[in-house]
């Protein structure tokens, strides 16, 4: 009788040692899975799995409709031809909508329903003169029908009419703004904030939004973009290697980080840099991702070495012309109708081109350029672009 209960006992050993190695083995890959440390295959259905699950996860927070999403997506081929590199294409969020569209609508979606959740009745922002910001901004304000105020710091020291009166600050005003100057180097956090101090003492609400809109709340716009357009390209079998915009106040990339983490995508982001220097770019880029990805609450995890700027394409200063952002602004509006504004867009259209040239993008089959609109800005710099007069 002892021979039989050791030999069944002897099995059972093998089948547990059998069944915790199995455990341990899926943990291990779980792990490794969530850690990174296992890149996954390209795989379109994940992809549009882990699209669903972001939008329940963005479903979650105030929100209120202000865009015309999404976007379109279209290719850039007379461009692509031209640069000889891969096929371009371009993302439309010059076509958002709210005054004359750009990258800010996304942002002041979320921005808007959170004043609103809070009972504000007035808006406070600050920018550069010619903010596109501040112009979507008083667009925003005016469609709920809240008071702005807008506050712009003089970061160029120009006194040119056109510059300071024209363009975004005059939608600013015409959307019924308040627009006050502040000089160059201005602490503009402090100056909202003293603004808003005098606004609650004569019983106003008011609501602050950062400049660029960018903090983790804006932020949400940009991850919401990440997966409209991972869905866009799905929809027409295109495999995005490479997606390009201008990063500035940082919002708008870290969104995009953010976003594709969440979607555990393979596109390589790219910033281009309009106004502070790699290392401060990209850090300020990584920190708002990771907050971005805590407020989201769903535990992802942001990798310092996706967070990409190029800032090599600035010139002297932000808001200040470029020989190379002329040529490109000049360039897409010759060869594919598109407007570009001469102080964000313009100069990472700049950055894209000369990138292309250097080889940057080599081994990529698609490359999309998102636009981030702001061509009203073009109206502050009549002169800059040197064209011809009337011909006879």
């Amino acid at each position: 009788m002892g021979r039989p209960i050791i030999k069944h006992y002897f099995f059972a050993l093998v089948f547990a040692n059998v069944l915790v190695n199995h455990i341990k083995g899926i943990n291990l890959v779980t792990n490794a899975t969530q850690t990174n440390e296992l890149e996954m295959p390209f795989s379109p259905e994940i992809e549009q799995s882990l699209c669903k699950d972001l939008s329940l996860t963005l479903a979650k927070f105030p929100k209120v409709r202000l865009g015309h999403l999404p976007t379109p997506l279209e290719p850039m081929d007379r461009l692509s031809e031209k640069l000889g590199g891969p096929r371009l294409w371009v993302k439309r969020d010059d076509c958002t909508g709210l005054s004359s569209g750009g990258n800010k609508t996304r942002k002041l979606e979320f921005l808007m329903a959170d004043a609103q959740s809070k009972g504000a009745d007035t808006i406070i922002t600050q920018g550069a003169t010619q903010s596109n910001h501040a112009r979507q901004t008083t667009a925003a304000a005016a469609k709920l029908g809240m008071e702005c105020h807008i506050l712009l710091e003089d970061r160029t020291g120009s006194n040119d009419q056109s510059y300071i009166l024209n363009g975004n600050v005059l939608l600013n005003r015409l959307h019924g703004a308040s627009v006050s100057k502040r000089s160059g180097g201005t602490d503009m956090n402090a100056e909202m904030q003293d603004f808003a101090d005098d606004l609650i003492e004569k019983g106003k609400n008011p609501y602050i939004i950062p400049g660029g809109g960018s903090n983790a709340i804006g932020a949400l716009g940009y991850v919401n973009c990440a997966r409209e357009l991972t869905e866009q390209a799905s929809e027409i079998g295109l495999k995005i290697d490479s997606l390009v915009h201008a990063t500035g106040s940082a919002g708008t990339q870290a969104g995009l980080v953010a976003g594709l983490a969440a979607i555990k995508s393979n596109i390589h982001l790219l910033g281009i840099g309009v106004r502070a220097s790699k290392d401060k770019q990209e850090q300020m880029v990584f920190d708002l991702a990771q907050k971005t990805a805590d407020y989201l609450g769903t535990g992802i995890k942001i990798e310092r070495e996706k967070v990409r700027a190029i800032c090599d394409y600035v010139g002297p200063g932000y808001g200040l012309p470029t020989n190379g952002m002329i040529k490109a602004v000049k360039l897409l509006a010759q060869t594919e109708g598109l407007l570009f504004d001469p102080v964000y867009s313009g100069k990472g259209l700049d950055g894209l081109i000369d990138q292309i040239k250097k080889g940057y993008f080599a081994g990529m089959d698609n490359v999309v350029f998102l636009h981030t609109g702001g061509s009203a800005a073009l109206f502050g710099y009549p002169e800059t672009f040197e064209l011809p007069g009337y011909a006879n």
